[in-house]
Parts: C-alpha cells; structure tokens; sequence
C-alpha cells in the first residue's frame, strides 16, 4: 500500500524544529510569545500561568503532584511540549534530579502582556484614506478564488486564465515536493501531489507555509524572520487594511508572494499602499483542529457508486476526476460515478482508499452529513476491497542465504535479523533465510564475526 508522504506540520512544529539560539531570539517579540502559548494543549497553558511569576526552578517531581495519576499521560505530553518549545528550560543539580525553569525572554514578555495587555503589530491606516474596502465575504471570496487558482495551476498550468499574476520562481517553490519531471519533460504530480489535493485547505496551507519557509535560505532569507513576520501576521485584524511602509524589505517579498495564495489582498491608493489579511492568514498561528473551517460540503455518494457535487467549481471538478469519471457537469452540479477502472488510476498515482474515503466524508453535502454512515458502507467496504485487489504482492528487493555451517550460526543469523526487523522469511528445517536488501551489508559482517 502506498505510504502517505505528505505530512502537514502548523507553525509550532517548525518554531520547535529552530536551534536554540533562534528559538530564543523568537521570544523577543510578545506576539510569537502570544501564538506559542495559544498553541499549547490546556493543561501546558495551566503549567505556564502558575510559573510565570516563579524564578527559581520547579522540581518535575513537585510538578507531577499539581496532577492527578489519571492524568499521567496529559501531563508527559504538555511537559515535552513545553520543553520542546524551550517555555521550559530543563535543569539538573548535583543529584541529578530534574527541575523545570521559564525561558527568561517568554516569561518577560508574557508578565508585561498581563500587565499592560496585547496591542496590534501595527496599526490599521483609517478608512478616510483607503477609502470602501472588501467586505469580509468579498475578502473570503477573493481568497478562495486564488487559492483554487493555485491548485488549478498544480493540476494543470492550461486552466489558470492567463490573466493570474504567479511568478515562476514562486511556483516552483509552491511546488517543492508536489511535482515530479523527468529529463525534457513537463513537470507531472507526484505521489505527494496527488495526496495533496484531497487535502483540507488548513492543511494545504500548513503544508506549502513549510516549503515556503524551508526555502527561505535559497532566496537569502532568515527562515527565523519569515516565521516570526507569519506569525506576527496571523494576530491582525481580519479585513483591516495595513500600510506596506510599515514592512521591512523581507516582509514586503513576503506579502507579496502570500498575495499570491489569497492569504493577503494587495490594493493601490494616491499615495499609498496597503494589504488586507484574509482568514487563511488570520488562521496562521492557529492549530489544524482549531482552524479547520466549517465549510459546507458539497458532495453526495449514493449506494449504486453514483456522486453528485452540487458545485460550479473547476477545482472541484478536476479533484473528482482523480478518483471518480466524471459523466458531465451542469451549471451548478458535476454528476460522475466511482469505478474500478477510476480508482485504480487513483491507486496508480498514489492515492490510498482511506484518503478517497476521508475526503468524501469531509466534503459531504449538509443533506447527508448528519447520516450515519455519511458514504453508503458497500461503497466504502468497495473502495477498500479493489485497492486490497492491488496489493496482494508486494515486491521488496531481499536476498537469500543459505548452507549454513551450523544451526547454531543459522539461530543467530535469523536472531540478529529479526531483532533489527529486516527478517522476511526462515527455514529453519532447510537453514535458510531471506533478509531486506538494504540488511545485506550488515548481514555479511555478521557472519564474518562469526567465523
């Protein structure tokens, strides 16, 4: 079975992810000390309001008392998050027992932000300048429509209206792991791309903010100021407009490609200029969970394979086609059916049954939502059944040895494979054993220490 290799990871994954050094430079601003907190699972953000006005260190021991025994697990989970954030700071006395001190810089600013409370990153340029701007549906609108403008070029760079402003070298950054070409080529989805797709929007965006920022050193930005700027980003106000003279010269490159996503709408006025955050950048600092949008569905299986997506979307269209054949679409409705043949190019691109069944479930039609199941069970049951048709042999590259000196030798030998899980068959009447190929080299030396 295909492995799923898109991962999407939210921001806090990536601030974790920084050296410690950058890390802590991160905490000089309150705004990135704001979203981290925010992040933290309730019982984290609990542990970090009754240490913020503590200095000296906690013993971990007198922290686990503040807990339950039931909570156990909650309590390991908030505490590795803390630590991997550096809110906590690990630290060991002669006995060697461990106590858990707040980062300095976190613990400044979260006591002035108690204080004194949070303020905007900047301030919203009055409406006697700018003039009528985008209603919030207007700005929602505009967002969703550069974004399927995004994916469209993702599927097929033809059905983008000429008329879209995406740079090739952003593209290509976009793309990063989402395409495959090969030598004279056009560029084709990969495996990643395809899974990409059947993706929720939150989870699209997570996943291009972190090539987006994983790429920054090649385009000779700090990826601890890119992250620092998204962040900042995430706290303004949804539909206010902000002056792009306030921006430094990396943060206006960065604008501009995030206009590109829908994430910001860019206007022109007599004297000025100014960007407008939309809710794909106001989500920023927020988790998956928290920002997966209650979007309303669109699509109706019933139990003769049939589908009906009641849209007058391209994206939605092209999306369906991965998986389904399409029969014909009306102004507002796309009518197809799910079939073997579908499903298996579905397969052949390296989209797994689970996902096709995640993504009709997610983008069911309020009609058929409520439903228990939500997709007719002998069509999901037959969705699995055909894939499982697909990989009933599963090819692996091994080797085999055999005539063994002794039994002994043979024991050993499936011993060590076994225990480092490289052991696909043995025979222990005929002493011989098949091994994974990339085990070969270590398997050799093993039998040569036990001549």
């Amino acid at each position: 079975m295909p492995q799923v290799m898109v991962v999407a990871r939210n921001f806090m994954d990536m601030v974790a992810a920084l050296p410690a050094a950058k890390l802590d430079m991160l905490y000089d601003s309150a705004f990135i000390c704001e979203a981290v907190l925010r992040s933290f699972p309730p019982l984290a953000k609990k542990y970090v309001l009754q240490m913020l006005y503590v200095s000296a260190p906690v013993p971990a021991a007198a922290i686990e008392e503040w807990v339950l025994d039931e909570y156990a697990s909650k309590h390991k989970v908030a505490i590795d998050r803390l630590v991997q954030l550096r809110v906590f700071v690990e630290v060991r006395d002669r006995r060697k027992e461990v106590s858990y001190k707040m980062n300095i810089k976190f613990q400044g600013n979260m006591q002035k932000y108690l204080v004194s409370g949070g303020s905007l990153p900047r301030q919203p340029i009055p409406s006697s300048i700018t003039g009528r701007l985008p209603t919030l549906t207007e700005l929602e609108n505009y967002a969703l429509e550069q974004w399927e403008c995004f994916l469209l070029q993702l599927i097929n760079s033809s059905q983008v209206e000429k008329g879209t402003s995406f740079s090739s070298s952003m593209m290509k950054t976009f793309q990063r792991g989402l395409l495959s070409s090969r030598d004279n080529e056009a560029p084709k989805l990969s495996e990643n791309g395809f899974q990409f797709l059947l993706m929720e929007t939150n989870a699209q965006l997570w996943y291009i903010m972190r090539e987006y920022i994983s790429s920054a050193e090649e385009r000779g930005v700090d990826p601890t100021e890119l992250i620092s700027f998204l962040l900042e980003l995430s706290f303004h106000t949804l539909g206010d407009a902000y002056s792009l003279n306030t921006l430094t010269d990396v943060q206006r490159m960065a604008i501009r490609d995030l206009a590109e996503l829908g994430l910001v709408k860019l206007q022109q006025g007599r004297k000025d200029s100014w960007f407008i955050p939309t809710k794909l950048a106001t989500n920023l600092s927020s988790s998956l969970s928290d920002s997966s949008a209650s979007k309303e569905g669109i699509v109706v299986v019933e139990t003769n394979f049939r589908l009906y997506a009641y849209s007058a979307s391209r994206l939605h269209c092209e999306i369906l086609r991965l998986f389904s054949r399409v029969e014909y679409q009306l102004p507002n409705l796309i009518v197809g059916a799910i079939t073997k043949e579908s499903l298996y190019g579905a397969f052949d691109n390296g989209i797994t049954a689970e996902q096709i069944v995640a993504f009709l479930q997610q983008n069911a039609h309020p009609r058929v939502a409520d439903k228990i199941p939500i997709v007719p069970e002998n069509v999901t049951d037959q969705i699995r059944l055909w894939e499982n048709d697909r990989n009933r042999v599963e090819m692996v590259l091994s080797h085999v040895y055999e005539e063994f000196p002794s039994k002994d030798v043979f024991e050993q030998c499936c011993d060590h494979a076994r225990d480092n899980g490289f052991l696909l068959w043995e025979d222990a009447k005929k002493m011989r054993l098949i091994v994974r190929g990339e085990f070969h080299q270590e398997m050799r030396e093993f039998l040569r220490r036990q001549r």
